[in-house]
């Protein structure tokens, strides 16, 4: 757990790893991760859409953010308002080309939502491009491990997408 180590310790049974293959450079996907358009672009799960409040692409940056629900979504509940996952972070840790760690904490009066999330995106050149794989840590008790799962498996297609690889 590369992220723990680096934000003091923490050891968060609640974890999960999410890794693909995506057709494009690692320097264009550690770019994609610092441009607020991309990030709202590639980091919504399924239908989600993404709307960016506030994003400073630097070590130490903050950033705020809302993934929306689609209209006819009937299954999940957003956790900030019925239809709205808001949340705010920072960039925690920055190494060109081969990580990514922000540090997130949901807007919800929920206190199972509550808490420090980490999530660490590697970067790491492959024949095919750049295998990348997401390491979330900390996740909150009411988010189902396998929902985080899916929803990091979802970011990595749509950044896939975006980036046309």
């Amino acid at each position: 757990m590369v992220a723990a180590a680096i934000l003091g310790g923490m050891n968060s049974p609640r974890t999960t790893t999410v890794s693909r293959v995506i057709k494009a450079p690692p320097a264009a996907i550690y770019a994609a991760f610092l441009d607020a358009d991309a990030v709202a672009a590639g980091l919504p799960p399924g239908d989600m859409r993404g709307v960016v409040h506030a994003f400073e692409g630097r070590e130490g940056g903050a950033f705020s953010m809302s993934l929306i629900y689609a209209d006819d979504e009937s299954e999940m509940t957003g956790k900030t308002s019925e239809k709205t996952d808001r949340f705010s972070g920072r960039f925690a840790r920055l190494t060109p080309d081969t990580l990514v760690v922000w540090a997130t904490t949901f807007d919800s009066a929920d206190a199972d939502f509550s808490g420090e999330m980490i999530v660490s995106t590697h970067l790491l050149a492959v024949n095919d491009g750049t295998e990348v794989t997401m390491v979330t840590e900390n996740i909150p008790p009411g988010i189902r491990l396998e929902d985080n799962e899916m929803g990091c498996r979802e970011t990595l297609q749509q950044l896939a997408d975006y980036l046309g690889g």
